[in-house]
């Protein structure tokens, strides 16, 4: 055997082992532009700007670009390295959990593509304010997510895995403030509101799922992973 041959299986092994640490940055990476993406649709929401909203649906082509090359890689992994207890957890949390940045992202496009609509969503001051309120409680959510997943923070994973009764109640509140409209635009009104209410809750929803793939990650509990099909 050539000094070479010998020295092969080291440095095929250290490649592998840069390669899950470049997935968990990849991932990271993702998450920032749809962080950025998020603070596009607080400010489409809060100004109506359409060239905002034109910047975000850029964006998300990138974001979904990164999905796919993420995906892509990590299936190659495991076709091809056979990897085994935290790397196997950590190669399977990364599809999962990029599968929901890209999720999250597609929902603030949904809040984005109404700006157009947005006088009709701001002429009811009540439910304008709960949406606001609800958009920087989803961002928030998203953003300890973030924190969580860079850190390996297991107690901030728990805090999200456990839902958000605020967001619940907000969306409540939306739906039968929403139904005591009235006048010739209460139907249109009611309509892009509950729309971008909806989509805001899922977001949240979305971040309740990421906190429970933290914690798999971190514990290799697979009972965090039934949880999120319940």
């Amino acid at each position: 055997m050539s000094p070479d041959d010998s020295a092969r299986p080291h440095h095929t092994r250290h490649h592998y082992g840069e390669e899950l640490h470049e997935f968990k940055l990849q991932t990271e990476m993702m998450g920032v532009l749809v962080d950025q993406n998020l603070e596009r649709m607080r400010e489409v929401l809060s100004t109506g700007s359409t060239e905002i909203a034109r910047r975000a649906l850029e964006v998300d082509d990138d974001i979904d670009a990164m999905n796919v090359s993420l995906t892509e890689r990590c299936y190659d992994v495991l076709a091809l390295e056979n990897p085994m207890a935290s790397d196997l957890r950590l190669v399977v949390s990364v599809i999962k959990y990029t599968g929901s940045l890209e999720r999250i992202g597609d929902l603030s496009l949904r809040v984005v593509k109404l700006a157009p609509e947005w006088g009709l969503i701001k002429g009811n001051p009540e439910t304008y304010d709960m949406l606001q309120t609800m958009a920087d409680l989803a961002v928030e959510r998203y953003r300890d997510a973030e924190r969580a997943w860079a850190s390996e923070d297991l107690p901030l994973a728990d805090r999200l895995a456990a839902g958000s009764e605020n967001m619940a109640h907000l969306s409540e509140a939306l739906a039968t403030a929403l139904l005591r409209l009235s006048g010739e635009d209460a139907v249109p009104t009611a309509l892009h509101s509950l729309s971008v209410g909806h989509s805001l809750q899922r977001i949240s929803d979305h971040c309740t799922l990421l906190g429970r793939r933290i914690q798999y990650l971190l514990t290799g509990d697979k009972g965090h992973l039934a949880a999120e099909v319940r």
